[in-house]
């Protein structure tokens, strides 16, 4: 089997990056696997020292077939330096594994990417391989599809990542163009319109939003498992962008995810799921900011009381 190279992005966590490299080392391809890490500079003076020891600590990872450190001496930001990172790679191999510093994976996650990609590699309908399932209580079969792309570990090839539109001004306006944008927010599940908004007016600096605008408005698909390989433990308010983030906690599920066998075209039922997950997760979110304003006007949570 043709494994694809993995790119791991990092920047000044020490401890998250540590967790990420040691859960990926335990996968059992990794030794066959080669590595490339991009480290990206710090913004100012105040982060240096947490780079700096990142860094150490990139400099003493073996384990791999072969481990590569791509240092940045300027500051990028998360989205410049996964979009050049990925470009940087693909061109290279043509394939692609991709995780953040704030990623544990399962055992297997390496063996459920490279067996998509493999199974998927000349089918353009198919052009992501996504490693996170939302922690549904619903029956979910062992793979499915949905449209768009994914970005807590994933994968593509070079085809696929073609069609990456980094101008986030233009997928708004095709969206509202072509009327998808309920559509593209599940139903008023997810924000996403207003996240890519948001995108494109300097709030938030997101490569996964276009990232999954474009695959969507090209009607491309990915495929997802039905138990999920990673779990994010940067959503701790470390990250870049965190939120109401308990919703999306998942349990690392340690067994194979078997890859084929199943209709290429988005599972409706699946579809279904998410949507009604996301609305569900919408309406505790909005009680529990409610009832946190509430405790504030009465003093509640308040260290002072007054």
């Amino acid at each position: 089997m043709k494994l694809a190279p993995i790119a791991l992005f990092t920047y000044n966590r020490p401890w998250h990056t540590r967790q990420t490299v040691e859960a990926l080392h335990r996968n059992e391809l990794a030794s066959e696997s080669d590595l490339y890490i991009f480290s990206d500079a710090a913004k100012d003076g105040d982060g240096k020292e947490a780079v700096a020891e990142v860094r150490r600590y990139i400099h003493e990872i073996n384990g791999f077939n072969s481990v590569t450190l791509i240092e940045r001496e300027s500051n990028l930001g998360l989205a410049n330096s996964i979009i050049s990172g990925v470009t940087e790679v693909l061109e290279r191999y043509g394939r692609i594994i991709v995780i953040e510093d704030d990623l544990m994976t399962s055992t297997y996650f390496l063996r459920f990417m490279n067996d998509g990609l493999n199974a998927y590699k000349d089918d353009d309908r198919v052009i992501n391989i996504h490693a996170y399932t939302l922690p549904l209580n619903e029956d979910v079969p062992e793979t499915f599809f949905l449209r768009g792309g994914g970005c807590w570990g994933w994968a593509t090839w070079k085809r696929g990542w073609d069609l990456f539109d980094p101008d986030g001004a233009s997928l708004l306006e095709a969206l509202k163009r072509k009327g998808l944008m309920k559509r593209f927010d599940l139903k008023g599940g997810y924000a996403y319109t207003k996240m890519l908004r948001a995108q494109v007016n300097g709030r938030i600096d997101s490569w996964a939003i276009r990232w999954h605008a474009s695959a969507f408005l090209k009607d491309k698909l990915s495929l997802y498992p039905g138990r999920s390989l990673v779990s994010n433990i940067g959503l701790d308010n470390s990250g870049t962008h965190c939120g109401d983030a308990v919703y999306f906690q998942t349990h690392v599920d340690d067994t194979r995810v078997r890859v084929g066998g199943i209709d290429v075209c988005e599972n409706q039922h699946m579809l279904s799921c998410y949507e009604r997950y996301y609305k569900l997760v919408n309406k505790k979110v909005r009680t529990s900011r409610i009832k946190r304003g509430i405790s504030k006007i009465i003093g509640f949570g308040s260290k002072t009381g007054n």
